[in-house]
């Protein structure tokens, strides 16, 4: 769940933000002097070079050369079209400006060898032609071109896994000769039969070097007369990455269908800053086909969700992550500032850094989203640092560790072990390892019969993992059990414990929203019911004023024994609840 809300964020609060930022460049007024210029004059803003209901033809070819210049080969011409009106919306096959053309086309052998194939676009006024070459036909600002290749080389890879125990596999044959020969990793050209090429319906007086990114890629402008050309945009963000498919032997024909149509400043806004790719260059390219893939899931919802219920689930993808920063914040500061462990389970605490341990290399194993795994080693980092709050943790320097290295030594806290919350701590871990010990073991053994694995290191985590997802939940019973046997819930972090189960009410809606594994929706539902459960204890344990707390006080009237006699005013009494000013701002 944590990969899918920070999809639906990324992918459709970031192009907000930017779309946001580039109001923003226009509302901010002239541009500023420029100083290479002389006397520092402002730049002068240009002008599209097409104005509107401007007559166009439309040239369309197709090469294996990524610079075209065989102009005069009539079997390169795709597509022609004469007289399309720039900025007109109302004519085309359907009435909306929009027109299309398809055919399927013989697969050239250089295609097949992992070859390319690029799709040349010419917009010229009407009655000239885009071949240089052409003298009187041709003119310099009156020809727009774009290219784009029509194949994505995708990588493909194969996992090599197989039963530990006989060996066996079911996978391909093929797919396991194939990895044989070309590796683990094999990069391989796909094929989707759908482009569309937009012409964007635009005449903003765009300034050269002051186009906000990530627009600035598109616009290009005359190095002789300033002026801009229209921009021509490839619109592919309704290609879904499941629908390509492989460019092999088996294919004869490859089917392609162009649309033309026009494009709105606004969605073209959109369109671009979906594909902005700018922020995370840092990122390899595995990253970008992980968030490809990651971006099919909202597309698809998208397409198929309710407009209202898809609003929604935007608004609580921004409040779910608010209520994630604010989790994280008041845990910091409940076990910052805490001076006492009475009534909280510490074995839960070691027990949650090693749950995160496995969750974090797991997902390292399987190669998961790069922003999933900065939020999982996040979380570690902060488990690790409770350890330091719940025990004493010192370095041992006379007995060292191959007498090189300091030994970690941990120690149980004084308020800790003179309690009375240890002995409810062992004696919950003793009646739930009655029940998870079996349960382990049969997994591990389910696991190693019938499931397949890279390797032992992947069967080991993978069923700790699986482990983990299914009866994790168990873990959150001893502060149950605790909270049982005290009579009482005021020592427990209650805001940050609101928020994590806001934010799992928010994970049931993402589970109904978006398509996820039967077993996500029900470790929901097991969330909110152990929730639910801290919310009964937390109404029937009502103050008890006669109960002394963690902090030495009680509600009892304290009448002291010097001035009793002398009929004193009785002390006023000192709530149960009541705690340092700065644990109140904490807790």
């Amino acid at each position: 769940f944590a990969a899918t809300q920070t999809n639906i964020f990324t992918v459709l609060m970031f192009p907000i933000f930017i779309i946001w930022a580039i109001s923003s460049w226009f509302r901010r007024g002239p541009s500023t002097p420029d100083p290479t210029t002389p006397a520092g004059a402002p730049r002068v803003p240009s002008r599209n070079l097409f104005p509107k209901d401007t007559l166009m033809d439309m040239y369309v070819y197709l090469s294996h050369e990524e610079v075209f210049t065989d102009f005069n080969n009539t079997e390169a011409l795709f597509w022609f079209h004469r007289d399309l009106v720039y900025g007109d919306w109302n004519t085309g096959e359907s009435g909306d400006g929009c027109y299309e053309h398809y055919t399927e086309m013989d697969i050239p052998e250089i295609l097949q060898k992992n070859g390319s194939l690029y799709l040349h676009v010419y917009f010229t006024k009407s009655g000239f032609h885009p071949d240089p070459k052409r003298k009187g036909q041709y003119r310099r600002l009156a020809t727009v071109h774009a290219t784009r290749m029509l194949n994505k080389f995708k990588r493909r890879k194969f996992l090599k896994t197989k039963n530990l125990l006989t060996g066996e596999t079911e996978a391909d044959p093929e797919m396991i000769k194939r990895a044989e020969s070309y590796g683990p990793v094999e990069i391989i050209s796909h094929w989707h039969p759908n482009l569309t090429i937009n012409m964007v319906d635009d005449h903003t007086a765009w300034v050269k070097g002051s186009v906000p990114p990530p627009l600035d890629q598109h616009v290009k402008f005359d190095a002789v007369s300033g002026d801009y050309y229209p921009i021509v945009y490839f619109n592919d963000y309704w290609n879904l990455q499941k629908d390509y498919y492989p460019i092999n032997e088996t294919l004869t024909t490859l089917p392609l269908r162009l649309s033309y149509c026009p494009l709105s400043l606004w969605r073209w806004q959109l369109y671009a800053a979906q594909n902005a790719r700018s922020p995370w260059n840092f990122l390899p390219e595995d990253t970008y086909e992980q968030s490809d893939e990651d971006q099919d899931s909202v597309k698809v919802a998208l397409l198929e969700t309710n407009p209202y219920l898809l609003g929604l689930t935007i608004v609580v993808s921004i409040v779910h992550s608010i209520f994630e920063f604010l989790a994280f914040k008041n845990d910091i500061q409940f076990w910052n500032s805490r001076q006492s462990l009475e009534g909280l389970s510490v074995r839960s605490i070691i027990f949650g850094v090693f749950q995160s341990l496995v969750v974090l290399l797991y997902i390292l194993d399987n190669e998961t989203n790069f922003v999933v795994q900065v939020s999982v080693f996040i979380g570690l980092l902060i488990d690790l640092w409770k350890i330091t709050k719940v025990m004493d943790v010192k370095l041992d320097r006379e007995n060292k560790i191959a007498g090189i290295f300091p030994r970690l030594v941990f120690k149980d806290k004084s308020t800790y072990v003179k309690s009375s919350t240890k002995i409810y701590d062992d004696m919950a871990f003793k009646y739930l390892s009655w029940l998870l010990y079996p349960l382990f073991g049969c997994y591990a053994v389910y696991s190693l019969l019938y499931v397949e694995h890279k390797g032992w290191y992947s069967w080991v985590l993978s069923m700790l993992y699986g482990f983990l997802l299914t009866f994790g939940f168990i873990t959150m019973t001893p502060q149950l059990f605790i909270n049982y046997k005290m009579k009482s819930v005021a020592h427990l972090p209650w805001r940050m414990l609101t928020y994590k189960a806001l934010n799992t009410f928010i994970d049931d809606l993402f589970a109904f929203v978006i398509k996820m594994p039967m077993m996500y929706r029900i470790g929901c539902l097991r969330d909110d019911v152990v929730f639910f459960i801290y919310l009964y204890q937390r109404w029937i344990y009502r103050v008890d004023p006669n109960r002394v707390n963690e902090f030495g006080t009680s509600g009892v009237e304290q009448v002291p024994n010097d001035t009793a006699a002398e009929g004193a005013a009785p002390a006023a009494p000192a709530a149960i609840t009541d705690k340092p000013e700065e644990e109140k701002k904490n807790d």
